[in-house]
């Protein structure tokens, strides 16, 4: 099929479109649940018990971690940016590995640390002859405790993005700032710091948005917060509405946060005025400085991965899923199609999406991308809420269509499989693909474009064998990103979810629920080893681009 001409435009913005109306059924179904639902026996009695719980929660869990991620990520990421230590290299590329642990992960490995019979309290009782309850320890299955776990796993947000910006402005924005004789503290606190603030703000917000949408954590602490309520209220309480209404609310959290991270830039700027970005020599550490910036380093990488890593390595090889086998097979073959299936999918339509965008030059399609990019802000929970109530009917409809053809009831053809999970998946990561692709595709010059028309080529046939191949790295690394979001996601899963199909994710919840943690640190180990392989190439990546 070869596209040209006005013909191709109309149909890729057409395309375009259609995808965002799809990204946007979830938020338009809570909204329509929302308004025309009313309040209910269920949504009163919410609010009167649990509801000041879960908004009292929610806000102590974002001023905690909000604050915990920017000391963390912005100390590393100045340390690793501007100065030279023993094992600087290292921790450049090291620091971000967090990632690849999910905050229900890291929750069963620190529980079991931690808690009474683990080994961190046992040897405490051994070392000092401590008779049980003579002594007082830190209960980590707390609002404090879920704030330290997101802290250790999101602060590599704030850390990619503050180093960035370290790293672009570093050389002549401290020179100048040497030049009027400011200290590094003071080049610190009044240069680097405000240039970097957009920064900042954006992976602060990325980490608290990743909070809200958390389930696995907080529920397994017995933290009530929103997205514990929803999937109470949908299958205890079997009410939808009420769910909606929940979702909304943890929908307004969502917004407040992204106004909040704009309101921070106000209508400052932050260009980089002095020429070029000239790489910074970096200032070299001695002695007790080069000691505490490898302590600084190298205790959130520990906290954050080497810790819960060990943790679940050490369970898994003593003890570890007792159904390791055929069934542990089955779950990591679950998980496996259901993040490839998406990965794939979020590719082409961001492909298609970005594509689109580039040929057309105009303001419509650019602004149905960053709508699209929405979806990664709504949490996972709230996703599953709002495609089942429109999918469900939908489902039921086809049904009885089909059954009046042929006489036989088909079952529920899109949430009876996996199609309604890649859909809710497609919404919540697209963005991820999205941006990795329109960066790539921003890569290559606009005369490529002129010299494919120049030899007849279509649209069609220039991205097939012009853009494509120069965008395979890309397209990679996008594939890569979504496949590893998808098998740690959990709220969607555990609410989409057909009967009887169970994900490594899941399993692991589900064990970790039944105070099996040696037996969850197998599928969890393995989400874990999932995630770290992209994390590694991506830092190496970064690390070698600090070197150019």
């Amino acid at each position: 099929m070869k596209l040209s001409g006005r013909g191709s435009f109309s149909a890729l913005v057409a395309g375009s479109l259609l995808v965002a109306l799809m990204i946007a059924v979830p938020i338009f179904s809570i909204a329509a649940n929302l308004l025309l639902g009313g309040a209910g026996d269920t949504w009163r009695h919410l609010a009167t018990t649990v509801l000041p719980d879960y908004i009292l929660n929610t806000l102590i869990l974002c001023a905690g971690v909000g604050a915990g991620v920017i000391v963390v990520g912005v100390s590393t990421a100045w340390l690793v940016s501007i100065h030279d230590f023993p094992g600087r290299r290292m921790f450049e590329w090291a620091l971000v590995l967090p990632l690849a642990v999910p905050a229900y992960v890291m929750a069963y490995a620190y529980t079991d640390l931690l808690q009474f019979v683990g080994p961190v309290q046992t040897w405490l009782r051994e070392t000092f002859d401590l008779a049980p309850g003579s002594y007082w320890f830190p209960d980590i299955r707390t609002v404090g405790g879920a704030c330290a776990v997101f802290v250790f796993v999101l602060y590599p947000y704030v850390y990619l993005l503050a180093r960035a910006a370290f790293v672009e402005r570093a050389g002549g924005m401290l020179e100048a700032g040497r030049s009027l004789g400011l200290g590094p503290w003071e080049n610190f606190w009044r240069v680097s710091l405000p240039l970097a603030r957009p920064a900042i703000a954006a992976g602060a917000s990325l980490a608290l948005m990743e909070t809200l949408a958390d389930y696995g954590a907080v529920t397994y602490f017995g933290v009530p917060t929103f997205t514990s309520g929803i999937y109470r209220a949908w299958f205890s309480l079997g009410d939808r509405v009420a769910a909606a209404q929940l979702a909304a609310l943890l929908l307004g959290f969502v917004a407040l946060v992204l106004f909040l991270e704009r309101v921070t830039r106000g209508r400052a700027r932050f260009h980089n005025t002095t020429g070029r970005s000239r790489p910074h020599p970096g200032r070299r550490l001695h002695g007790v400085k080069a000691a505490g910036a490898v302590a600084v380093c190298l205790l959130p990488l520990a906290l954050g991965f080497l810790v819960p890593g060990a943790a679940l390595l050490e369970m898994a090889l003593s003890e570890g899923d007792a159904q390791f086998g055929e069934r542990f097979v089955q779950l990591a073959r679950n998980s496996f199609v259901l993040a490839a299936a998406t990965a794939v999918a979020a590719v082409i339509v961001a492909v298609l999406l970005a594509y689109a965008a580039r040929l057309s030059g105009q303001w419509l399609p650019r602004m149905v991308n960053r709508l699209v990019g929405l979806g990664y802000a709504v949490p996972g929970s709230v996703i599953a809420v709002g495609i089942l109530i429109p999918v469900t009917r939908l489902d039921l409809w086809l049904a009885s269509q089909v059954q009046a053809v042929t006489g036989q009831a088909p079952g529920l053809l899109l949430t009876g499989g996996i199609a309604a999970m890649v859909y809710a998946y497609l919404v919540r990561f697209l963005t991820v693909s999205l941006q990795t692709v329109e960066a790539s595709l921003g890569k290559i010059t606009p005369t490529m474009d002129d010299a494919a028309r120049s030899l007849g080529f279509g649209h069609a046939a220039t991205l097939q064998r012009v853009h494509l191949p120069l965008l395979r790295a890309g397209l990679l690394t996008a594939g890569l990103l979504v496949f590893v979001d998808v098998m740690k996601e959990l709220p969607a899963t555990l609410v989409m979810r057909p009967f009887n199909f169970d994900t490594l994710a899941t399993q692991a919840h589900a064990l970790a629920s039944d105070e099996r943690l040696a037996e969850a640190s197998t599928a969890a180990l393995a989400i874990v080893v999932v995630g770290v392989l992209p994390l590694i190439l991506l830092s190496w990546q970064i690390a070698r681009s600090r070197q150019k």
